[in-house]
């Protein structure tokens, strides 16, 4: 892949033809991609940018949770603005698969 910005999601496992659904139309509301493409047992989620909004990056983190994606390159988002929320307070379900413990 010759863009920078992008994370794979592989073998991601649909348990259903809806969950299969329901995972393309919610990664398609996630504004901040500009292109999904397939190769072999992997997507590739491509971004303009880094820097993405909150609901973007929480509607990242509740995808790559509920579908097991690997959590750890979702850190690539953290920015001063956003930090506060993931490290402040009580931790989020998905922080130790992101984070580990």
């Amino acid at each position: 892949m010759k863009r920078k910005n992008f994370l794979v999601c592989k073998n991601v496992k649909f348990n259903s033809a809806f969950d299969k659904e329901g995972f393309f139309e919610w990664i398609n509301k996630v504004k901040s991609i500009i292109e999904i493409k397939k190769n072999d047992n992997s997507l590739y989620l491509f971004f303009k940018t880094k820097r993405i909004s909150d609901k973007d990056f929480r509607a990242l983190i509740g995808l790559f949770d509920r579908f097991k994606i690997e959590m750890k390159q979702l850190k690539v988002f953290l920015n001063e603005r956003n930090k506060k929320w993931v490290f402040e307070g009580d931790k989020g379900y998905w922080y130790n698969r992101m984070f580990g413990q």
